[in-house]
């Protein structure tokens, strides 16, 4: 019985230890510094595990099609993905260089997340890593599958298809 209550006094101990710690300012959250380990690996979990069970939609068209993909690339460019993610044959604007967490190579890890988490993310963005809601600017749903599509092909696609799907249109005037 003494060991319970030696175990729940610490447990007492800590908790107090870390609200003191966090909710007296002593925690930095300058994104100039990068975060303790284990508070990285912490948040990267949470969003992982949040992602999971809240990212549920299947996608409404063909993530294959051609036209769907190019429309992405477009809305891709347009919207400023590229000034976080960079793009074929685009560089990352240098202020994404100041996030924290600094924003993924999209090319690198698209293989690994699903179309449904894809869109998730996209529709909802990320508390405290600069990714933003596009449903908040109200991109309608049909859009973020588009970039969806284009997302999947990402690291196939050459910077000349790319550069040659994100021109803009020509009106054949003069």
């Amino acid at each position: 019985m003494r060991v319970l209550a030696a175990i729940g006094v610490l447990a007492i101990v800590v908790a107090i230890a870390a609200a003191a710690f966090f909710f007296g300012g002593f925690y930095s959250v300058a994104a100039s510094q990068p975060q303790p380990g284990i508070v990285a690996s912490a948040l990267i979990r949470v969003r992982q595990a949040s992602i999971n069970r809240h990212a549920v939609e299947t996608p409404p068209l063909s993530l294959v099609d051609v036209a769907v993909v190019q429309a992405g690339a477009r809305a891709f460019a347009q919207r400023g993905c590229t000034n976080c993610h960079g793009g074929p044959g685009v560089g990352w604007a240098k202020f994404s260089e100041g996030l924290n967490p600094g924003p993924p190579d999209l090319k690198e890890i698209v293989d690994t997340i699903e179309p449904r988490q894809l869109f998730w993310v996209i529709k909802n963005g990320i508390d405290m890593t600069g990714m933003p809601s596009f449903g908040a600017i109200e991109v309608p749903d049909k859009e973020i599958w588009t970039i969806v599509a284009f997302l999947k092909k990402l690291p196939t696609v050459s910077d000349q298809d790319y550069k040659a799907w994100t021109a803009p249109a020509s009106s054949g005037t003069q």
